[in-house]
């Protein structure tokens, strides 16, 4: 199991417990046996139930190391091998053949009760690889499911997310699309952060994200679409380190964001019609006139649903904000996560740029976490070195045992 597959697990299993964390149910008992009470399809297991037992345990985990205290732990016998043999194969492939509809967890409980398998020598994990390998797992039909209006009466409980198309600008003589990237609290109606990028990419949103959270404070959950950036793993990982739920909408329905669509609507009708006299010349200017607009008329403004403005009501609550205490802890959260394994001569590629790695790690894999500023080297979540891009002209200076000079002709047996 790799760090990326321990990763996964840990965001379902913060998926579980994250309500409680945020005091989103009123009894801890009652949500725990109705979690317990449903299957759950997890990554790299597959359908699996836990135990309220079980639950709880993840949910002190967290308390006691935070998200890293989820991951899975490493095996004991990591690098050994742990097949099934050939007529172990034979005879499953034979069983599931007569139960193709039942369950991997009670075919499993079935295999180990009739004492075709022993748990303590083939796992659950094995034999669902083993029938994912051979398509052998049957397919749930989705559940339909109920559409709920939201309506909080606290700031930061819930943020919604999204972007939207900005004007275009002309920018070195041609004719730009730009995006604006924002979010919105479900209460208040203020605006953490927003900014116009001429990119759609996970960059963008990253740097509006920290912003926002650096400015407003931290967010119980945030709502976004589904979006390949909402998708992201690396934004997953770093709402659930920093204790946020994070929820994407239902494919097509942007209207269960009504919220930050209205929101759009407001700067399409009250900002754009102020550039049209004087068009902004480059990016920076329409993100320094859009900010003035949004602090001086949007957040200072009686909005129609509150009878207040959105900076008011706001203001009224700080004392339910929780801040981030280091703006700098953020960079971390964010950084961009790969395996590599490094090569003989020390170097790994990331973006079709290569980097040096101390020699320890010759041979090895390792995870890199990385943004525009650098690559960093982690074993068990923790930094331990970091790499430094390869720069041909000061490697070819470097002294060498063996120089191609002794194999080139003496001047003196040319002259």
């Amino acid at each position: 199991m790799d760090e990326k597959v321990r990763e996964s697990i840990a965001l379902f299993r913060y998926g579980l417990i994250a309500p409680i964390i945020n005091g989103q149910i009123s009894c801890q008992k009652t949500y725990l046996e109705e979690v317990a009470g449903k299957k759950h399809q997890v990554p790299y297991y597959g359908k699996k139930e836990f135990t309220p037992k079980t639950i709880s345990c993840w949910l002190l985990d967290y308390r006691r190391a935070g998200f890293a205290g989820l991951k899975p732990k490493s095996r004991s016998d990591k690098g050994q091998c742990r097949k099934l043999n050939a007529q172990q194969e034979e005879r499953l492939l034979l069983l599931r053949q007569q139960h193709r509809d039942m369950p991997v967890s009670v075919f499993y409980d079935q295999l180990v009760d009739q004492g075709e398998i022993l748990p303590k020598g083939v796992s659950y994990a094995t034999i669902y690889r083993f029938l994912r390998k051979h398509e052998l797992i049957a397919k749930d039909a989705p559940a339909k499911q109920e559409r709920k209006r939201f309506a909080y009466d606290k700031v930061n409980v819930l943020w919604q997310g999204d972007m939207s198309v900005g004007p275009y600008l002309l920018l070195d003589g041609r004719k730009t699309k730009t995006f604006l990237f924002g979010f919105i609290d479900d209460c208040s109606r203020i605006v953490p952060f927003a900014q116009f990028t001429v990119s759609e990419k996970f960059d963008a949103l990253k740097n509006v994200f920290k912003e926002a959270l650096i400015r407003r404070g931290i967010p119980k959950i945030v709502y976004v679409d589904n979006g390949k950036v909402y998708r992201s793993e690396t934004f997953q990982i770093a709402c659930a380190s920093l204790g946020i739920v994070l929820t994407h909408t239902k494919p097509y329905d942007a209207a269960s964001k009504g919220k930050i669509e209205r929101f759009f609507g407001t700067v399409k009708t009250r900002f754009f019609p102020l550039l049209k006299s004087e068009p902004p010349s480059s990016l920076e200017e329409l993100n320094q006139r859009f900010w003035r607009w949004l602090e001086e008329d949007y957040h200072r403004k009686k909005h129609s649903s509150l009878d207040m403005p959105p900076l008011d009501m706001y203001l009224s609550q700080t004392s339910r904000v929780r801040m981030v205490d280091d703006p700098g802890s953020l960079d971390k959260l964010f950084l961009k996560r790969v395996q590599r394994k490094v090569k003989h001569d020390g170097t790994v590629s990331i973006n079709s740029r290569l980097f040096e790695l101390p020699p320890r790690f010759v041979g090895q894999r390792v995870e890199l976490r990385f943004d525009d500023t650098g690559v960093y080297i982690y074993e068990n979540g923790v930094q331990v070195a970091t790499a430094a891009p390869v720069n041909f002209a000061d490697n070819a200076k470097v002294k060498r045992a063996l120089s191609f000079r002794e194999f080139s002709p003496k001047k003196e047996e040319e002259s």
